[in-house]
Formats: structure tokens, C-alpha cells, sequence
């Protein structure tokens, strides 16, 4: 079976432990990522978490970049809703700039945070003049081809190799819009794993970009043993919030619930509590889980969303992953 494997990760802040000491565990891990021949490493957006360091994925990737040498770093994504597309795409030329052939731009529709962190991340934008997510990528996509004859702002420096260009959905609409747009799809199984979705999303993908397959997102643990790996897994959760006004979000414990809750200004609110969908066993059975993937849906890459789990946990499990030889393409 050949396909790539590449690695998500948040900066999972440990209990007891600072943002600081969350960051460095993600430095050694892209480092330890790029020994063992993992393809990509991306980091994620989350803004106003207590227990994520990751609020800005394109300061991170810089540091990472200086860090590693032949990794691909990129953001997995960058939620663009809060952002002005040229200065996403003039920070990501930078980027590419300094490390040519190796920075990746993912970008999402989420917001990454809650309603206080949002308010205050788009608090200078007029809402009637803010363009929708559409517009953004074709904006984008304008200022990365670095036509000099364009007239328009240029997204200056211009590096050699344009960064690569990723759309982060789980929905047809997404895999034809990304298609429409010229992005490459990853389809968030990590955070919606329904199998129907999943075929159905590939397929309009398939059919809008004459043949081309996402790359599928999951959440995966490695440990020695399978018992072990179920225990680890078994403790994680995900709670959903339903609000009045038909808005659903995932959050990680019912205390962040309600806090959402209060931010959004309402008071009555339903919750679900659920186990996240991690695979998770022994390197051997989560190889054979991704490579029946790959035979079914032709998926040739694998971004593996490490849980937040302890660093010592997680690099454990992409170094079991790797010795299975998962992240080596034929």
C-alpha cells in the first residue's frame, strides 16, 4: 500500500503544565516527525483556550521551519472568517520565502474559538463590506499567482514555489468548492467521520476536479497494546452544544459548554456528550484500518490528528506509526 502520512497537532496544554512547555513538546514534535519521514506537519488555530497554545499557526510555522530543514509545516487551518485575504497571503509568500518548497496553507471556515474571541478577532471589519468565504479563496488565489502584470495590491515578497494551497472541509459543498477554486480538499474525518459523508464528499470532489482525491484527516493513537491504547482513547470526550438558534459547536468538557453558552448570550442550551472518533490499537491494526482507506477510497495521504494526549504519549505514537513504515511512500 503507498500513501503519505502527515501529522496534525494543537498544543495540547497539560495539567500542570505552561503554554510554553505545550509549544516546545510540539517543536520536538515536528522535529522527531521530520526523522522518522513524516510528509507534513501542521499546526491548528484555536484562539482563547485554556488548554491549547496554538492561537496564531503562522508564527508557530515560522519557528518551525527554523527548526526543521526538509518537513513540510503548514497550518491545518488558518480560520479565515477573521482574516484579510491579502494579509494571509502576503504572511504565507513570506513564509514560502524563507523556506521555499516546504509551507503549506490550510484554511478553514470555523472560527476556532468562541463568541468573545470572535468578536474581538473581527472587531474592525464592516460587516457589510466583509466578502464571503468563496471570494476569500479566489482572492487569495489572485495574490499567490504573483502576476506582475496584475495591477491590483501585490502579496510581495514573491518566493520561488507559491505555497500550497489546502481547503479543510467535511461536506460535498466544500469538495466543489475547493475543486471550483483550484484547492487541494482534506476532508476533516477527525471531525466528522460518518461514512456516507465521507463517500459522497469524495465523490463530488473526484467528479469536480477531473479525478483528483482529498486527503482524509483522522484522529489517531498508537500504543503497544491494544488494551492500552482503548484506556488512553476511552478517557477522551467531546461535548456538543445545541443553541437556540440552531448553532451547534464541539467543545471539550461541560464547563467550556456552558461558557460558550454565556458568550453567545443565551441560557438555555442542550448538550451531548460523546467519545471522539480516534483510531486507536496497536500500530499493526491502525496500518490495516488505513490501508483498507486507501484500497476503498484511493486516499493517498493520511493527516493523522495527534489527541491531546501527553507529549510523551504522542510521540510514542507516531514513532510506533513510523516504524510500521506508514509515512514512507513507495
Amino acid at each position: 500500500m503507498t500513501y503519505f502520512l502527515s501529522l496534525l497537532d494543537k498544543s495540547p496544554i497539560e495539567q500542570g503544565k505552561s503554554a510554553s512547555e505545550a509549544l516546545q513538546a510540539s517543536v520536538r514534535l515536528a522535529i522527531r516527525a521530520e526523522e522518522l519521514g513524516y510528509h507534513r506537519f501542521w499546526v491548528a488555530e484555536h484562539h482563547n483556550m485554556s488548554n491549547l497554545a496554538s492561537s496564531a499557526p503562522e508564527t508557530l510555522i515560522a519557528y518551525l521551519l527554523a527548526r526543521t530543514s526538509k518537513i513540510r509545516i503548514g497550518s491545518g487551518g488558518v480560520m479565515l472568517q477573521h482574516y484579510s485575504a491579502y494579509k494571509v497571503a502576503e504572511t504565507f509568500n513570506l513564509l514560502a520565502s524563507l523556506a521555499p518548497g516546504r509551507v503549506d496553507l490550510g484554511v478553514g471556515k470555523a472560527p476556532g474559538g468562541f463568541p468573545l474571541s470572535t468578536r474581538a478577532l473581527q472587531a474592525a471589519f464592516d460587516p457589510e463590506r466583509k466578502p464571503d468565504f468563496a471570494a476569500q479563496l479566489s482572492d487569495i488565489n489572485t495574490y499567490l499567482a504573483a502576476d506582475p502584470t496584475y495591477e491590483g495590491a501585490q502579496a510581495t515578497p514573491f518566493p520561488p514555489h507559491a505555497p500550497e494551497r489546502f481547503l479543510l472541509g467535511a461536506s460535498v459543498e466544500s469538495a466543489v468548492l475547493a475543486a471550483e477554486k483550484g484547492w487541494e480538499l482534506v476532508f476533516a474525518g477527525h471531525l466528522n467521520g460518518d461514512p456516507e459523508n465521507l463517500r459522497k464528499t469524495f465523490e463530488a470532489y473526484e467528479r469536480a476536479s477531473s479525478g483528483k482525491r482529498p486527503i482524509l484527516a483522522l484522529a489517531a493513537f498508537a500504543a503497544d497494546s491494544e488494551e492500552q491504547a482503548r484506556e488512553r482513547v476511552g478517557n477522551l470526550r467531546i461535548v456538543k452544544v445545541f443553541l437556540p438558534n440552531g448553532q451547534t459547536v464541539n467543545v471539550g468538557s461541560e464547563e467550556q459548554a456552558a461558557e460558550f453558552a454565556r458568550q453567545a448570550g443565551v441560557t438555555e442550551y442542550r448538550i451531548e456528550e460523546k467519545v471522539p472518533s480516534v483510531l486507536h490499537g496497536t500500530a499493526a491494526q491502525i496500518r490495516k484500518e488505513l490501508d483498507e482507506l486507501h484500497r476503498r477510497y484511493g486516499v493517498k495521504e493520511f493527516i493523522l490528528d495527534t489527541p491531546a494526549l501527553a507529549a510523551s504519549e504522542r510521540l510514542s505514537s507516531i514513532e510506533l506509526l513510523a516504524k510500521e513504515r506508514l509515512s514512507l511512500a513507495a
